[in-house]
């Protein structure tokens, strides 16, 4: 497993563990039945608290992506291929109402919020 951790990201930590060990489960580096790291030797790793280390996996588990058997350890889910796109796409879906959210508390009209996602979506299509 390879986690990179920004400690200058507006991001908190949990959630870039998260979405590190989402990304590897989705792209098949981890699959099913993949035993994950414990909290202790991840958080050492990564050179963070534990807790923080117990809150990334605490929400795998309630995105039903990771199963955590107390005494044995926390392993990727068995039936978690329809589980993982929803849960990036509901991800997704709250990181940009929470973006539309701030520019309309800053006073942008729905044509200013529909003109900037069209030019950011042209800018993201152009450039792939």
């Amino acid at each position: 497993m390879h986690i990179i951790i920004n400690t200058s990201s507006m991001v908190p930590i949990y959630e870039q563990i998260v979405d590190a060990i989402a990304k590897e489960i989705m792209d098949g580096s981890l699959s099913a039945g993949s035993n994950l790291p414990s909290v202790r030797a991840l958080a050492n790793t990564l050179r963070i608290s534990s807790l923080t280390v117990k809150k990334a996996y605490d929400v795998l588990e309630s995105r039903g992506l990771v199963t955590t058997i107390h005494g044995k350890g926390s392993f990727v889910s068995m039936n978690n291929d329809g589980l993982i796109k929803e849960s990036l796409e509901h991800e997704a879906e709250e990181k940009i109402n929470d973006g539309l959210n701030r520019l309309v508390k800053l006073g942008y009209t729905k044509q200013q919020c529909d003109q900037l996602l069209h030019l950011l979506l042209e800018d993201l299509y152009d450039s792939n």
